[in-house]
């Protein structure tokens, strides 16, 4: 296990990373630390459960990362499901976000509560493959829960109605070090 910690207004959250069975996720994430990518990095998503949307599987996480437009520009890595790893979504994961076409690169999410949709399998579709978990919130829980009932803006930057009420009205600013 690799500790590492994510700074934010609220406090800190400390981490410890599965370079064992996650090690091609936790090695991307340690490099995008030791290259500078997470500077400027902030938490700009939650979800919440209680939120709607259709047939879609609702969740409890916060996403952090430099954004959706700006995570373009590197290199998708190799998806490392939890059927593979033996990971799963735990209340305090850390796992990495993708698109099933797009892949994970700089965008990552913490669990609230126990989360097996993201797991690989779970769920039927585009999200069959599940999410790359690769670490643990050791302490801090509760600054991610503080974080997660922070403000929303109503209509989605994205223009999709599905995230609709789940970009935070002033993203938290994080650091991201080891």
């Amino acid at each position: 296990m690799i500790p590492a910690r994510i700074e934010t207004p609220y406090g800190v959250i400390e981490l410890e990373l599965d370079d064992v069975r996650a090690p091609i996720t936790t090695a991307n994430f340690l490099k995008l630390i030791d290259d500078g990518a997470l500077e400027g990095a902030d938490v700009y998503r939650i979800v919440i459960s209680t939120q709607k949307y259709g047939e879609l599987p609702t969740i409890d996480v916060i996403q952090g990362g430099i954004g959706w437009t700006r995570c373009k520009d590197f290199t998708p890595i190799e998806h490392e499901p939890t059927n593979v790893t033996g990971l799963r979504h735990l209340d305090g994961t850390i796992s990495m976000g993708r698109t099933a076409e797009f892949g994970a690169t700089t965008e990552f999410f913490i669990c609230i509560g126990a989360q097996p949709k993201l797991d690989a399998g779970a769920i039927e579709g585009p999200g069959a493959a599940g999410f790359s978990a690769f670490g643990q919130v050791v302490s801090g829980m509760d600054i991610v829960k503080t974080i997660q009932h922070l403000p929303t803006i109503h209509e989605s930057p994205t223009g999709e109605e599905r995230f609709n009420d789940q970009f935070l009205e002033q993203p938290v600013p994080v650091k991201v070090l080891r």
